[in-house]
């Protein structure tokens, strides 16, 4: 029986995978990949821009599917829960494949490089819901306000919720972490949503930042506290 290849896209992620492992990742090159995929360089740069494309092959069609999704929301859906539902839609991609995305989370705390490209990505994935969120908002007092502020803590939220799941190897409930993480969101900005659970006091974070700091820096400040709290 003859086994069929795997699309060539996938097999130039497998290779990559399989070297940054083996090498590392600064010392693997675009031709170490392709020789080890079987392609040319031509094809390699057909599929991703550059190396540090390849550690991250779905966000573009996820940042699509997401966008796609939001376009579809229309008045009869409530706005913050359909900024979460959209965030869920990073976790399905993550959660596909647990071991690429364990290996992938791994990678990236290693190469600081790579880090910088992640927090890009996830940029655009906060701006796809803060520009949705405008929309809804328009009109209203602090509109453009309360929907950058929505989204950074949507995105902080999911984050914390997938980097616990990470963090466990894939071995915990990542729809669970996240649902968690989000409701926090929902209760916060959505009236009506019902209280928050009682908690304990340690449970308690209070960030201090200095005034007309850009909002990515408080998203990051706010993601940095909550991983160093559940180290």
């Amino acid at each position: 029986m003859t086994v069929a290849k795997p699309p060539m896209r996938d097999a130039l992620v497998a290779a990559a995978f399989r070297l940054f492992l083996e090498r590392g990742y600064e010392q693997t090159t675009v031709d170490d990949i392709v020789t080890l995929a079987g392609v040319g360089r031509r094809s390699f740069f057909r599929y991703f821009p550059s190396k540090e494309d390849v550690v991250f092959p779905d966000h573009e069609r996820c940042l699509a599917d997401m966008t796609e999704f939001l376009a579809r929301g229309g008045d009869e859906h409530d706005p913050v829960t359909r900024v979460c539902d959209a965030a869920r839609l990073v976790l399905r991609m993550y959660a596909e494949n647990p071991t690429f995305s364990v290996q992938r989370y791994r990678l990236t705390k290693k190469v600081p490089g790579l880090r910088t490209y992640e927090l890009s990505v996830v940029w655009r994935y906060e701006r796809a819901l803060a520009e949705y969120l405008r929309r809804r908002f328009a009109g209203r007092p602090d509109g453009t306000l309360r929907a950058d502020v929505i989204a950074a803590a949507v995105v902080a939220a999911h984050n914390n919720g997938l980097r616990s799941w990470l963090r466990s190897d894939g071995e915990s409930d990542a729809s669970a972490e996240v649902d968690h993480a989000l409701a926090h969101v929902q209760r916060t900005f959505t009236p009506g949503a019902g209280p928050e659970p009682a908690q304990d006091v340690e449970d308690v974070v209070v960030l201090v930042s200095r005034r007309g700091a850009p909002m990515w820096r408080v998203v990051q400040e706010i993601e940095a506290t909550l991983d160093r709290r559940t180290d």
